[in-house]
């Protein structure tokens, strides 16, 4: 049965959703009306006609590639690929990864000829070097629609109050005076996460409270410090009105759904996707993470590279049937997660995502050579009351060092007790090192990363 939610729009929030961010589109060259118009329809197809649809588009993707794109036209020739013989989504398989190296080596052949005008853009690196890459608008619409559509679900739209909570250099290098008056319009705020002191804490929380806004939108981890220190100081926040708090670019963690959603008084909604490969997946209402299916194929592959059923773990691949321009192609994004084999009970068909299990290089390897997961070890530091923040830093196969800020300093028992935990888990001959530390920035990115391997990612 659909679940239809009645969003109630004040006469400034109709006003903007319905004229004024239309024209802000129009005017940018972007259909992003027409498409999200068109997504609210196509998400209660059922699954034979989203495949059907898949099928047309992952067609016309690879027939605009193959006139178009250098690097395709060749790759196609070698291969001996033969669009016209594209009978299902499994034939998508013939074609080989596309990964980050391959983007940077063949950055202007992956650009369609003639070339249009495109848009540069990078990912943060926070994860290892940023990648260049180019979009077009129909790219940008399609995904600017797909996130429009997500935000619908609950119940909150362009216009009403929102505050951003964010720190991606990104985003705030290009903040200016159009920035900030599109802002003002668009009733969103933006609150830099790069410093995150007890000082900007309490008037970030002065300002939720002043604002009222109807959406948090931000990193898992800096809303989790926010809310953490609003519980720390008794200061209620769950009596504001917000409907929901969007949070996306980092794993979330049960805890920090459970107290955020605790501290605010309202729903937590996660999103994943990239600027490389678009607006992956959002959840909806009652817990699914619906795949962006109108927009995509989403893969999961293991080591080998081989494509793996539903419930199994390994890397996710997407290809984006809006890139032909510059095209992403069974694009490795470096994230693990799992696909679900069900039907969600909001009555959308579009598949689901049953977790997301983080980067690559958010894996430490034990001494024989092992990925293990984050969770593995973050749950040691997280089970201990009197540590605030901690981030473990696996810098060679046998040296991993964990950096822990706690009050009170912990005694010599437990952190040999954490030590030997280690130990156990990645093996005896590996060299733990712990430290205490006053504080943890944040990486340049803005984010607040519990784990990074630079063996994992290598």
């Amino acid at each position: 049965m659909k679940t239809i939610f009645n969003i109630r729009k004040s006469l400034y929030t109709t006003i903007i959703s319905n004229l004024v961010f239309p024209l802000h589109e129009f005017l940018k060259n972007h259909n992003t009306v027409a498409i999200r118009n068109e997504m609210e329809i196509t998400q209660w197809w059922s699954i034979d006609r989203l495949h059907h649809l898949q099928l047309l588009r992952l067609r016309r993707l690879l027939s605009r590639v193959q006139q178009s794109v250098p690097y395709y036209r060749k790759l196609f020739n070698q291969l001996d690929f033969d669009v016209h013989k594209v009978q299902s989504l499994s034939d998508l398989e013939k074609l080989p990864l596309l990964d980050k190296q391959t983007i940077r080596e063949q950055i202007e052949s992956l650009k369609a000829e003639p070339k249009n005008k495109l848009e540069r853009a990078c990912t943060s690196g926070s994860s290892g070097e940023p990648l260049i890459f180019f979009l077009s608008n129909d790219r940008i619409s399609h995904d600017v629609a797909a996130k429009w559509r997500a935000t619908r679900w609950w119940g909150v739209d362009i216009g009403d109050p929102e505050i951003v909570i964010w720190g991606s250099p990104i985003e705030l290098g290009v903040q200016n005076y159009v920035r900030d008056l599109r802002d003002k319009i668009f009733r969103t705020r933006l609150f830099p996460t790069k410093v995150m002191s007890p000082e900007i804490l309490t008037k970030y929380l002065a300002e939720i409270r002043r604002i009222r806004p109807r959406m948090l939108f931000g990193y898992p981890s800096s809303i989790f410090v926010l809310a953490r220190y609003a519980q720390s100081q008794n200061q209620k926040m769950n009596d504001l009105g917000i409907k929901v708090v969007f949070v996306t670019a980092e794993r979330l963690y049960n805890e920090q759904s459970q107290l955020i959603s605790a501290v605010f008084g309202c729903p937590v909604a996660n999103g994943y996707g990239g600027r490389d490969a678009g607006f992956i997946a959002h959840t909806c209402a009652e817990g699914g993470m619906h795949i962006t299916a109108e927009d995509m194929i989403v893969e999961i592959i293991n080591s080998d590279g081989n494509v793996l059923p539903a419930g199994q773990s390994g890397e996710i691949v997407i290809t984006h049937f809006f890139s032909h321009d510059f095209p992403f192609i069974r694009y490795r994004t470096g994230d693990f997660g799992i696909l679900e084999d069900r039907q969600c009970s909001c009555g959308r068909n579009l598949p689901l995502l049953k977790e997301i299990q983080g980067r690559s290089n958010d894996f430490l390897v034990a001494a024989n050579g092992v990925m293990m997961h984050e969770v593995d070890f973050t749950s040691i530091l997280r089970n201990q009351p009197q540590i605030k923040y901690f981030k473990i830093v696996q810098e060679a196969l046998e040296q991993v060092h964990i950096y822990i800020v706690s009050e009170p300093d912990l005694d010599q028992s437990l952190l040999q007790q954490i030590e030997q935990t280690f130990k156990t888990r990645l093996g005896q001959t590996v060299n733990i090192v712990i430290r205490q530390v006053a504080e943890i920035p944040a990486e340049k990115s803005g984010k607040f990363r519990y784990v990074v391997s630079k063996v994992a990612s290598r």
